[in-house]
């Protein structure tokens, strides 16, 4: 089963992630076979605000753990955390984007859903690097999309939603994550 958690910062805890962030790296790297994609979200002026993680785990219990024993979780540098089913429809890893590793800006999409239709994948796949709806915990609920896209700037990865479809959606600045 594949998730998205994406922990959200506490206001002010950029140094306490600093400090954590070897401990970070070593926590996920226990989940390296399973991480779909992972990276910091971060505002215009490089200021940490979330990071993301899609994982292939067992089950519900098992993504609330992933997300809950994160190092930085346990240490209060996050403010809160969305853990949501989702699925993988594009069938591949951040590492496997064409675009590769660096280049480009780079966004974390969420469309948190209004109406009960998924949105499809787009027909031009290029600049996704990876694509699935949220779902409920047994998947039979659509709730939302994520995404995470190569774009111009953020209302070009914005567009990447079905207009309408939406009650709300997120645009944060992403980038690649991982050891450097």
């Amino acid at each position: 089963m594949e998730f998205l958690c994406y922990h959200r910062d506490r206001p002010g805890s950029a140094a306490l992630r600093g400090e954590l962030l070897e401990a970070h790296w070593s926590y996920m790297d226990r989940y390296e076979a399973e991480l779909i994609a992972r990276g910091p979200t971060f505002t215009d002026d490089e200021t940490p605000t979330g990071s993301v993680h899609i994982v292939d785990l067992p089950d519900p219990a098992a993504a609330r753990a992933f997300a809950f024993d994160e190092p930085n979780y346990q240490a209060g540098a996050y403010r809160d955390v969305l853990i949501r089913r989702w699925r993988n429809l594009l069938g591949r890893t951040m590492w496997e984007y064409p675009g590769g590793r660096t280049g480009g800006n780079r966004y974390l999409v969420l469309g948190f859903g209004a109406g009960t239709g998924e949105d499809p994948v787009p027909a031009d796949r290029d600049a996704l690097i990876a694509w699935g709806p949220l779902l409920s915990d047994d998947a039979g609920t659509w709730v939302g999309t994520a995404v995470l896209v190569e774009a111009a700037d953020p209302d070009a990865a914005r567009a990447v939603l079905t207009a309408g479809l939406y009650a709300a959606i997120e645009v944060h600045n992403w980038e690649f994550g991982g050891r450097r």
